[in-house]
């Protein structure tokens, strides 16, 4: 068993927490327009939920509207509902094939809210950290075969990697309230 391999596999999970963060924050309105705001979001098609982009071309032609042109004309209400029922705040207007999302500037109160959704999504990435942590440090305890002073080093590279991957979550945690917050 390398230990070489063990840290670079949880270093790898860790990014992946890091990486489903960011993707999460896309999804964060900020008061301008953005194709990652309407990505999540899924329509009620041909008897099945399917993402946003495959029921249409996303598109933002100006820094507060989002414009989807829906291929499928029978479509078109369902695009409008499921925006509708998102819970992102905002209200589509359906033009013929095409559904125009305006994007409000945001309250004082709504970014607030916006902020403390950014600090739950940030306190599930650590969870997943600390979680990936805690299972490098078990295998570590069970490895058969190394030494007492090989199991710290290994113990204090987990506790680095950790404590650097949390110090990450902290620092897109900051620049995504900082954009959430900027008027």
């Amino acid at each position: 068993m390398s230990s070489n391999v063990d840290i670079q596999n949880l270093r790898k999970r860790m990014d992946g927490a890091i990486t489903a963060l960011r993707t999460e924050f896309g999804g964060l309105r900020t008061g301008r327009a953005s194709v990652s705001l309407v990505e999540p979001i899924f329509v009620d098609a041909y008897g099945a939920k399917t993402p946003m982009n495959q029921v249409g071309t996303v598109g933002v032609p100006e820094p507060r509207m989002i414009v989807i042109q829906v291929w499928d004309k029978g479509l078109v209400g369902f695009v409008e509902k499921a925006i509708r029922d998102s819970g992102l705040g905002i209200n589509p207007v359906v033009d013929g094939q095409n559904v125009r999302i305006p994007i409000p500037p945001l309250t004082e109160e709504r970014r607030k809210e916006l902020a403390k959704v950014a600090g739950k999504y940030a306190e599930q990435a650590k969870i997943a950290i600390r979680n990936v942590r805690r299972e490098g440090m078990e295998t570590i305890k069970k490895a058969e075969g190394i030494g007492e002073d090989v199991q710290k080093k290994l113990s204090e590279e987990v506790q680095k990697l950790t404590d650097e991957m949390v110090k990450n979550v902290d620092t897109a945690l900051s620049t995504k309230e900082a954009e959430i917050m900027q008027v």
